[in-house]
């Protein structure tokens, strides 16, 4: 008895795993869709090959350029402004 009933249970599972047999075994070729995210996902990390500008060369100054040189020759480089990306909680707003 409970061998016919695992044999039963076997060709259930056979009958429906036929049922998700791609369409390569019968055509030779995958299905419309077969590696699509693959393709989305290596689309999106591209970049674009042939970027649009407004201006084809950026604009320069040729005179911040040359005091940016005399800074660096003179060993007086203009160090960045520091900027802070976050904010410490202040001690007065806490309501406690």
């Amino acid at each position: 008895m409970n061998s016919d009933r695992k044999t039963c249970l076997g060709l259930a599972v056979l009958a429906l795993l036929g049922g998700c047999q791609e369409d390569l075994a019968s055509t030779g070729k995958p299905v419309a869709g077969f590696g699509e995210a693959n393709r989305q996902t290596m689309m999106a990390q591209v970049i674009d090959p042939e970027p649009a500008y407004d201006s084809p060369v950026p604009p320069t100054s040729a005179q911040h350029a040359a005091q940016a040189a005399a800074r660096h020759d003179a060993d007086r480089i203009k160090q960045p402004e520091r900027v802070r990306s976050t904010e410490s909680p202040s001690s007065s707003s806490s309501g406690r």
